[in-house]
């Protein structure tokens, strides 16, 4: 995605981040498309993927968490 684009969605952070910039932002387009960046550098998009392919990202993620 073009760094223009990319400045005019809404990022949001987690309210569990910190004031810093060491967190993930997160931003969705009007077709459901969400967009990955990190805050310290916020013109470069992470990654942009469909709505389920995130949650199915997030629940592996939970499950790894869980079992350590």
């Amino acid at each position: 995605m073009k760094g223009s684009v990319v400045s005019t969605l809404h990022w949001q952070k987690s309210s569990y981040s910190s004031e810093g910039n060491n967190c993930l932002e997160l931003a969705t387009t009007p077709n459901g498309t969400i967009h990955l960046r990190e805050s310290d550098t916020p013109t470069v998009t992470l990654t942009t993927l469909p709505a389920p392919a995130l949650t199915s990202l997030l629940a592996a993620a939970r499950q790894g968490i869980s079992k350590t």
